[in-house]
């Protein structure tokens, strides 16, 4: 089996990566390890299941003046997007002997906005605008091996069975430390190499989040933004999570680190969310109809034992992400990796046109103008 470029990963940047090689005719076969594309992307209904109106597991936040890339993306695949409800008093608590206080809100600048239902629209858009018959799931990409006309990948599926694909070119649309994680190259990487994917932070990886859904915002009837900032925990960051068609929610980002999440357990950790939105919002929300968790740290194919403890924002890094032999076959497209706004939906945006425009470069050159031979 055979395909002029490899994307391995079907997150945001590996889906925008095949849209744009699909816009410009090249073949491509795209790899995802999970059952389902959207890697950090997750919007999921009331029972944890995907949905077309669902509750932001990932990431749920863009700024169109400050991304207008994500916007000029949102809006050529007829994406609609709300702002982020921030109407109404915000709740402090700022440890344990006091009761939370409320303050008046500043209005947010830049407002943050969402998708209607939620940022899994965006993955599903690109997705449906793609041949399926070139997205697969649930195939790991397990060892890339450098030829001297292209390279060969080999594929693991659910089964233990392998395979192997042979590509020109190869998009690497994963977090740095996940692929040194999961990933063997052949000949080994350059030691700088090895060493700068592996000091790169992934996006989301470190945290967790807790949703508590009900069956109406209550707190907008109190007066309430939903926002909360926590020096008690478990959560420490509070907002409204209601969807565009009104579903009720409140999130939170949970304090405690990842191994001291594992300690306690999902469902104790849930409990004393609930028993802290209460403090916050009043009884009524002791009392939800439905809670959702996430815990990123735990998700082998997001985060790698480095991603366990920590937590910070990935900055911008100049320089090249690969050098040797491989620089002339593989480009890195996660989000990590984007020049401008690295851990950002855009950002993962911004390393897929990278990556797919120095893919598309090297296609077209003299001596890479020929795809593997099948």
């Amino acid at each position: 089996m055979c395909t002029a470029v490899a994307i391995v990963g079907g997150g945001l940047a590996g889906l925008y990566a095949a849209w744009r090689l699909q816009a410009s005719g090249i073949d491509f076969q795209l790899l995802e390890a999970r059952r389902r594309l959207g890697g950090r992307i997750l919007s999921v209904g009331a029972g944890g299941e995907p949905s077309a109106d669902g509750f932001d597991l990932g990431p749920s936040w863009f700024w169109p003046g400050m991304h207008p890339l994500m916007a000029e993306v949102i809006s050529e695949l007829g994406l609609r997007h709300f702002a982020q409800h921030s109407d109404g008093d915000v709740v402090v608590e700022r440890m344990r002997q006091e009761a939370p206080q409320r303050f008046n809100a500043m209005r947010q600048e830049p407002q943050s906005m969402r998708l209607d239902g939620g940022t899994g629209a965006i993955v599903t858009a690109l997705a449906n605008a793609l041949p399926p018959e070139r997205l697969r799931t649930g195939i790991r990409v397990t060892r890339i091996v450098l030829g001297e006309e292209g390279v060969d990948l080999t594929l693991a599926a659910p089964d233990g069975s392998t395979e192997m694909l042979a590509a020109t070119q190869v998009i690497l649309a994963l977090p740095p430390r996940l692929l040194i994680a999961s990933i063997a190259f052949a000949p080994a990487l350059a030691p700088e190499t090895m060493m700068r994917w592996r000091n790169t932070t992934t996006w989301m990886a470190p945290h967790a989040k807790f949703f508590a859904l009900y069956d109406r915002p209550f707190w907008r009837e109190a007066g309430l933004s939903g926002t909360a900032q926590s020096g008690v925990g478990p959560l420490v960051e509070i907002h409204d999570a209601t969807t565009a068609s009104g579903s009720a929610a409140l999130f939170g980002f949970v304090g405690i680190p990842a191994d001291q999440r594992a300690e306690i357990g999902e469902e104790r950790l849930a409990q004393a969310c609930a028993a802290q939105l209460a403090r916050l919002f009043g009884p009524q929300a002791a009392q939800p109809r439905a809670t959702l968790f996430k815990d990123w740290a735990a998700d082998p194919l997001t985060a790698t034992v480095d991603d366990r403890h920590g937590g910070a924002h990935p900055s911008p890094n100049p320089g090249p992400w690969i050098t040797g032999p491989w620089a002339k076959r593989i480009s890195l497209g996660g989000s990590e990796t984007s020049a401008t706004n690295p851990g950002y939906l855009v950002g993962a945006l911004d390393a897929a046109r990278r990556a797919a425009s120095e893919t598309m470069t090297r296609l077209s050159s003299t001596k890479l103008k020929e795809t593997v031979k099948c």
